[in-house]
């Protein structure tokens, strides 16, 4: 293999079937809590325990990659998914859907530590922003079209039927990553120096990791209780997932735009603010006239925020802290991720409706606005 986009295809593939693997739960949701007697706090658990495991292996990740190769790693990780959803399509009782869904996660995120700096190898030099925003967008496009296939597979043929699906895109994803990726000819790959950022530095990338997972958090109640919230108010599943998977489609579209709209005016905060106001508006509406328009609406600005946020590391961190520093922002983004589904889970279940999950969600779109703020009026990039 000496093609680079070639390359990248494998990649976005196989993150993609991890994406389509953690919207299982939430796309057939009131299956599961039917089979198996789970109410929406058990179902935002779950949610929340395929990130989990990022919480303890997102700082060492890149160090098990240099010990044991990328490529070997990311095969291992497969693997592992394989066998989790292998036991959440067999497993008769919760707590084997717990087992599943843990083991899942953890494959999950040695493919998504790894995998960024597979896509950074290949693409060292030339293209990195483009083959960067095509690779994050395998995210979304996974999620979209779990929401959009599952409950088709599930309506028709049963939920099992629809778990199988999800693990056979997986094992899909594993052969590709055995028999048909390779390395690049030269990695460049070495032992990372450096130390951990401090100070002002250290502050920075703690403000900039919460950002990152309080904007993912608020994303999240789109595609894990839109589709709950859309139940409620007399739609069908098959409607419901498929009405949310739509805001995930136009992400795919708007994610890259943002950055690219960021850097050509030079204000990627203006961008940031404009695209987090808009996201929390069209959740306010979406709480009065749950349409199909107020979800476009929601598509168009949701991602525009993606790409300024993920440029704030390295406006606060230096070259010499930025591989501890990477740790630490995506320890916080696992950490939040893992916390705040299973709270709005929490908090839906207390008040009897999944609609609250979308009043969370603007609580946290507040508060990844006010952290881009603390970030630019204390000015922590470096010298």
């Amino acid at each position: 293999m000496s093609s680079p986009w070639a390359a990248l295809a494998i990649l976005f593939t196989a993150r993609l079937s991890m994406a389509f693997q953690y919207q299982v739960v939430a796309a057939l949701g009131p299956l599961l809590m039917d089979r198996h007697g789970a109410d929406l706090a058990d179902l935002g658990v779950l949610i929340s325990l395929y990130l989990l495991p990022g919480l303890i292996f997102a700082l060492p990740g890149g160090g098990i990659a240099r010990r044991f190769g990328d490529r070997r790693v990311v095969v291992g990780g497969l693997v592992i998914m394989v066998l989790g959803g292998a036991i959440m399509w067999q497993g008769q009782g919760w707590t084997l859907q717990i087992v599943g869904r843990l083991l899942a996660g953890t494959g999950g995120v040695l493919l998504n530590v790894v995998m960024t700096k597979m896509v950074a190898d290949w693409f060292a030099g030339r293209n990195t922003a483009t083959a960067m925003g095509i690779f994050v967008n395998s995210w979304p496009a996974g999620i979209a079209l779990a929401l959009l296939v599952l409950p088709l597979i599930a309506g028709s043929a049963g939920l099992g039927a629809a778990l199988l699906f999800s693990l056979a895109l997986t094992l899909g994803g594993l052969l590709l990553m055995m028999f048909v990726y390779r390395d690049p000819p030269e990695t460049g790959a070495g032992p990372s120096r450096g130390g951990w950022p401090q100070g002002a530095a250290m502050k920075g990338i703690l403000t900039a990791g919460t950002v990152w997972g309080f904007y993912n958090g608020a994303l999240a109640m789109v595609f894990a209780f839109g589709p709950s919230v859309l139940v409620e108010r007399g739609a069908a599943l098959v409607q419901a997932s498929g009405t949310s998977s739509l805001v995930l489609w136009l992400a795919v579209l708007t994610v890259p735009a943002g950055g690219l709209i960021g850097d050509r005016i030079g204000r990627p905060d203006a961008v940031l603010l404009v695209g987090l106001a808009g996201f929390a508006a069209s959740f306010a509406l979406a709480l009065f006239t749950p349409s199909l328009a107020v979800f476009i609406l929601m598509g168009v600005f949701c991602g525009l925020p993606a790409g300024p946020i993920m440029a704030l590391p390295a406006r606060v961190l230096l070259p010499e802290t930025r591989a501890f520093g990477m740790g630490v922002f995506f320890t916080l983004y696992y950490l939040w991720m893992a916390v705040l589904p299973a709270c709005a889970g929490l908090l839906s279940d207390m008040a009897g409706t999944a609609s609250v999950a979308f009043v969370f969600g603007i609580l946290l779109l507040a508060l990844t606005a006010f952290g881009t703020v603390a970030l630019r009026a204390n000015r922590l990039e470096p010298a």
